[in-house]
């Protein structure tokens, strides 16, 4: 779910949307003209996949010449959910961060005419917006295409939204019976203790994921190492599999041991996993953990523009709200009726 309630964009950008004529390749489609990619632009796609910095397409054209022609190419595997047809660019940008459920603010876009970005800078101004005709390399050199790890997760990117939109493709056979296509997918969940090799993806989750996220606080690769290794927390990292592929390490809880309770001081998701029942999956699992210990179980929530989906999941989960200060809220489990792991989740826990 994207959000428009910031005008100013995200520090990192996580999808680069091209146009195309003129900015992708050299020529217009629709005159006739002998089109070849941009000097440049084959190794740019290439670099950005690595990073697992996203691509799609916000183009004026006609879909079916311009499909066929990014296929001639050899490129038209970079590109998620294009937007190739006769509406305006500021539409289609709006598409695509719903359809990767992700904000607005962390798209850039990059397109030869001058209309074209004031357009879009007028109705987006939480977007950066680039002019194709003064692009080279050294734009993603700039700090918002630059992430500070590249982790394992980063390089399958792309091909984790592909087989989410496989999962979509599946759900629409299902009808109305959410629940029998959530069993279909064979969903394993594993928690463990975050290792040291996990490390990278669990700031980066911290510095990406903000919508469920309880907090809204980033960590670095730094003080979450310390907190892996202190005796008075816990950090645990979260992947799920299904039938189709892996979401990669989407889940990411610190826990402070308190005497006699135990405090989440930080509970994020990736919002790809939204709607697989993950989030109260975690929350129970901690629940039970913490009544076969035989202690409270506390958490933080910090409200933000965007988490309030967070904050419901805790109340679902049969947390109350016992203490409140202006920028934090501590809330504290029902223990005495846990419900079970969802049939449609297999739950791992790899704990020591």
């Amino acid at each position: 779910m994207n959000s428009q309630a910031t005008q100013t964009p995200a520090e990192k950008v996580k999808c680069l949307v091209w146009d195309l004529d003129h900015t992708l390749w050299d020529g217009i489609l629709s005159e006739g003209d002998g089109l070849s990619l941009r000097p440049g632009i084959m190794q740019a796609l290439a670099l950005l996949d690595q990073r697992g910095i996203v691509q799609s397409i916000a183009s004026k054209n006609d879909h079916d010449l311009a499909w066929e022609k990014l296929q001639q190419l050899g490129v038209d595997q970079y590109f998620l959910y294009p937007q190739i047809h006769w509406q305006s660019k500021a539409q289609s940008l709006q598409q695509i961060a719903q359809d990767l459920n992700i904000g607005i603010d962390s798209l850039a876009f990059i397109d030869d005419q001058a209309f074209e970005r004031a357009e879009v800078a007028f109705h987006l101004p939480m977007v950066r917006v680039y002019d194709a005709l003064q692009w080279d390399a050294s734009l993603f050199e700039q700090a918002e295409f630059v992430p500070r790890f590249i982790t394992q997760d980063s390089k399958r990117r792309r091909a984790m939204y592909q087989s989410e939109r496989q999962r979509k493709q599946l759900e629409q056979g299902f009808g109305t019976s959410s629940e029998a296509f959530l069993q279909s997918l064979d969903m394993e969940l594993t928690i463990a203790p975050a290792q040291e090799d996990d490390l990278q993806r669990a700031e980066e989750l911290t510095l990406r994921t903000h919508q469920l996220n309880t907090t809204g606080l980033t960590y670095s690769y730094e003080e979450l190492d310390q907190l892996r290794q202190s005796d008075r927390h816990r950090l645990l990292i979260a992947e799920l599999n299904d039938k189709l592929g892996t979401y990669g390490k989407i889940g990411l809880i610190l826990l402070e041991l308190e005497q006699g309770a135990w405090v989440i001081r930080l509970l994020l998701m990736s919002c790809r996993v939204m709607s697989r029942g993950i989030g109260g999956t975690l929350i129970n699992f901690l629940r039970a953990q913490a009544a076969a210990q035989g202690v409270r179980l506390l958490a933080d929530f910090r409200p933000t523009e965007r988490n309030r989906m967070m904050y419901i999941t805790y109340k679902f989960a049969g947390f109350s709200e016992i203490e409140a200060s202006p920028d934090c809220q501590r809330l504290e489990a029902d223990l005495s009726d846990i419900a079970p792991t969802p049939r449609s989740i297999r739950l791992i826990y790899a704990g020591q």
